[in-house]
């Protein structure tokens, strides 16, 4: 009887690209070069995406905003001249194309064709995905923040940003950031507590 031997450790996922090397991409793409294209939206792609969901965007149309964005940015990278890094460009023109959306929402608003929405929401929602419930939970306490609030908690706290990369995001100084991440996390955990003592 064989046995299967096992690495001692579970694969290593590949390392992210750092800011350089992505910036680097992004200014080899601005001459056309359909290599650094790739690299560029690959490297970037998932945090476009998180950002768009996090700033609001339906879980529908977070993909459509984030292929507006890479659509966007793809068109202006002539434009780009590294002044500041490929990932603070790219999130600040994603911020942008929420906020048109958002804004073009609100001018024309959908009407649903089904009679009860809500539950066709719910029915389409996948439950047995690992994690669903404490999804739904985070994006309920990050939905009651604040959108200035929220933003910065995503960028530097989800997304990973400097503090200095999330202001350029948000075109505020960087004390102000700073001062909105603070209060998102007393926000966050004052809702924790008082969920937590609530009796069920």
């Amino acid at each position: 009887m064989t046995t299967a031997v096992l690495p001692p450790y579970p694969p290593r996922e590949p390392e992210q690209p750092g800011e350089e090397s992505i910036t680097a991409w992004a200014l080899a793409a601005r001459t056309g070069d359909p290599d650094a294209v790739e690299r560029f939206v690959r490297a970037l792609h998932r945090d476009v995406r998180r950002h768009v969901t996090f700033l609001g965007a339906d879980p529908q149309s977070a993909d459509d905003l984030t292929q507006e964005t890479f659509l966007r940015a793809l068109g202006s990278l002539h434009r780009f001249e590294g002044r500041c890094s490929a990932r603070t460009w790219l999130l600040s023109i994603a911020r942008r194309a929420v906020a048109d959306s958002i804004r073009r929402t609100t001018r024309r608003p959908r009407l649903s064709d089904t009679a009860d929405w809500a539950a066709a929401v719910e029915r389409a929602q996948a439950r047995d995905l690992p994690g669903f419930d404490e999804g739904i939970a985070l994006a309920g306490l990050l939905d009651a923040l604040p959108a200035d609030r929220r933003e910065a908690f995503v960028l530097t706290q989800l997304l990973g940003l400097p503090y200095a990369q999330a202001a350029a995001v948000s075109d505020c100084p960087v004390g102000t950031v700073r001062s909105r991440v603070a209060r998102a996390r007393t926000a966050l955990i004052r809702s924790l507590n008082e969920s937590e003592a609530v009796p069920v």
